[in-house]
């Protein structure tokens, strides 16, 4: 996820904090992986420099804690632009190509290490994973659920992966024993 992106998006709703902005970032896309405060204060420092967001003059009225002073943030006139050009865009979609289980396999070929007990391992871990998204989709929220379907979505298709490189294991290694002979 962009988490330029999001900011800027959550800007859309109006000026707000640093802390604010990682509070709605973490309830709306941090369910799993929340961002980091550094991270929000370092995107909102390059979304500055590039004059996607500015700083906000705080109220005398606000600034009543003796602590560090706060800052608030908005979307720039820019900012505003790019994000809703973002927005429109469609998200190119990505093969995953190098992806680490096939890598996996192929260095477990390699090394004349069992890919198959690999893949066998990979294959139930994902089920184990599977159930435990379909047991919290139970309890979930409408937002939740989504991102669970996404979730599930793609570990379906993983294991369909599985299954079709286990039986194609040993042309794989006739393959790849002829590249590495070339």
């Amino acid at each position: 996820m962009n988490a330029q992106n999001s900011i800027l998006g959550l800007l859309q709703l109006g000026p707000n904090y640093g802390y604010e902005l990682k509070k709605m970032y973490d309830q709306l896309f941090g369910r799993e992986k929340p961002i980091l405060p550094g991270q929000i204060y370092s995107t909102l420092s390059r979304l500055q420099r590039d004059g996607k967001v500015e700083i906000v003059p705080v109220k005398s009225t606000e600034t009543t804690s003796s602590g560090p002073e706060r800052v608030q943030y908005q979307i720039t006139h820019s900012g505003s632009e790019y994000f809703q050009k973002w927005l429109a865009e469609p998200e190119s979609v990505n093969p995953n190509l190098q992806v680490a289980l096939y890598q996996k396999v192929v260095l477990a070929l390699l090394s004349d290490a069992d890919a198959n007990s690999f893949l066998d391992k990979q294959y139930h871990y994902h089920i184990e994973r599977m159930r435990e998204l379909t047991n919290l989709r139970l309890t979930s929220d409408l937002a939740t659920t989504l991102l669970i379907d996404n979730a599930i979505y793609h570990i379906e298709a993983d294991l369909r992966w599985i299954e079709m490189t286990s039986q194609r294991i040993s042309q794989l290694k006739e393959e790849i024993c002829q590249s590495k002979n070339s």
